[in-house]
Parts: structure tokens; C-alpha cells; sequence
């Protein structure tokens, strides 16, 4: 088995970081292979919803500090210079940006939902892959933080962009500033995450929440996907053209008439 599980069944694709023995810290074959499963996900008409967890205890550490101390760890890049988070302060930026930078990207243009399922442990980095996600969905006992301050670094995965546009500004900055892990309770009353249910239930109602989304009309819920966050960036007109021209395009659709018909004869649609 590798870093980084990747399957898909039934419309619904299921990631899962698999590094148990290091709360699953990011590795380089983890990165890449995440990279490759993104781009999968964003071009496969066949995967409705994507789920993304960790293996074991953890959600997700971020990086692999005991690699950073030891030479470069996940940002070790391949090329001759051998450039890696031990090197020259540029070099470090590129090997960020040519990596770990790619995720956030990725994710941005999959206009499908993407669930966290927080099995754990969900710090730094780590906490910032299940911002990236739509919904988030934590198990009692799960913890969640951002430890960079404890460190010394900067959130440079995209958690400065992600955090603030989901518990605020003054919530995102105390986080990052005090460096302080959150129960699951404590980040859902702050808005951190969606659900918060028992560790027992956790694997069946992420499946159920999934394939309710899956079996829901697909343009539609893509349409919703990047109207609310392209929206985030437009003024209320251009958002406003923008829904009107997603209307005109759904109802032309096969899953707009079965949802009108099945209204009228008091059954549950049948969408493809």
C-alpha cells in the first residue's frame, strides 16, 4: 500500500492518507500521488462526490517535521540543485509552490462537493486540507489546530486564505496566533466544522451524507458549488448573471423535468 489510498465506487471517490506510524504526515509520494488524484477527480464525469480522511488516529499532522529536521522531508525536490527546506529561502518558496501549493489549487477548480471525514488528529497542514474541503465532519474525538506558531513558520498551504473566510478574521488570527487544538465541539461552535458525531458512527454517516449528494442532480449541485464561492470574490450583479445563466442551462436539463415531475406525483426523483 502507499502514502495516499485512492478508490472510486459508485460515484463517490474516497482518499485517504495512509502514514499511520506518523499520523499521517505528508510524505513526497503522498503529495504527488494526491496531485494525480485530484486531477483525476476534476476531469472524471463518473465521480459525483469525494471523500477524504486519514488512516488510524489522525486526520492529517501536516508535515513530517522529523524529515524537515533531517533535510527536506516532503519538499525535497528532485532536481540537480537538490533544492529542499534546508536550502536557500527562494528555493524553499519554489519547492512549496511546484508541491504543496498545488493541492489547494486543484481543489479550487472541482466544482464537485468534497467532505473532510476527521478521524483525529487534524493540525497545521493538516487542519488546512479539511479547510479546502466543503463540508467538514468530525468524530468526538477528534482535535484540530493550527501548530504553526509553535514552530515558527506560516500557514504555507493556504490556511491564512481558507480559515478566516470560515470562522472570521478575529477567530482565524487567535487560532494561528496561539497555536491552541480545539475539541471537535469547541471548532463546531466557532464554525470549524459541519458535524460533529460519535467516533462509532463516523464512517456511516460521512457514506450516507455522501451518497445522498450523489444521487442528488449533478449540474445543479456543481452550479450551487461555484456560485457560493465564486460569489465570495463578485460584486451582487455579476453574481446575480452569473446564477440567472446557471438557471437557463439546468432547466433544459433531464434531472430539471424529473424533479418537477416526481414533485407532482408525491414520489422521490429518480436523478441520473
Amino acid at each position: 500500500m502507499g502514502d495516499l489510498l485512492f478508490s472510486v465506487e459508485n460515484g463517490i471517490a474516497r482518499i485517504t492518507m495512509n502514514r499511520p506510524d506518523s499520523l499521517n504526515a505528508f510524505s513526497k509520494e503522498m503529495i504527488l500521488s494526491w496531485m494525480e488524484a485530484l486531477e483525476t477527480i476534476r476531469d472524471s464525469e463518473e465521480i459525483r462526490v469525494v471523500i477524504l480522511t486519514g488512516s488510524g488516529k489522525a486526520f492529517c499532522t501536516g508535515g513530517d517535521i522529523k524529515s524537515l529536521i533531517n533535510g527536506g522531508g516532503f519538499l525535497y525536490d528532485d532536481s540537480d540543485e537538490k533544492e529542499d527546506f534546508t536550502s536557500t529561502a527562494l528555493a524553499r518558496k519554489n519547492v512549496l509552490w511546484k508541491k504543496v501549493q498545488r493541492i489547494p489549487l486543484l481543489m479550487q477548480e472541482i466544482d464537485k462537493p468534497v467532505i473532510a471525514s476527521i478521524n483525529g488528529f487534524a493540525v497545521g497542514a493538516g487542519l488546512d486540507m479539511a479547510l479546502m474541503c466543503d463540508i467538514r465532519i468530525a468524530a468526538q474525538s477528534a482535535k484540530l489546530g493550527e501548530g504553526y506558531v509553535k514552530v515558527g513558520i506560516v500557514p504555507g498551504d493556504g490556511g491564512a486564505y481558507f480559515l478566516p473566510r470560515i470562522v472570521g478574521i478575529d477567530k482565524a488570527l487567535e487560532m494561528l496566533w496561539r497555536g491552541d487544538i480545539l475539541t471537535a465541539e469547541e471548532a463546531k461552535e466557532i464554525g470549524l466544522v459541519t458535524h460533529v458525531v460519535s467516533d462509532e458512527e463516523l464512517t456511516d454517516f460521512v457514506e450516507s451524507y455522501a451518497e445522498r449528494l450523489a444521487n442528488g442532480p449533478q449540474q445543479a449541485i456543481r452550479f450551487m458549488k461555484r456560485a457560493v464561492y465564486q460569489s465570495l470574490t463578485m460584486d451582487l450583479r455579476s453574481s446575480l448573471d452569473m446564477i440567472s445563466s446557471a438557471m437557463g442551462i439546468v432547466t433544459e436539463l433531464p434531472d430539471f423535468h424529473e424533479g418537477i415531475l416526481s414533485m407532482a406525483e408525491k414520489r422521490k426523483p429518480n436523478f441520473k
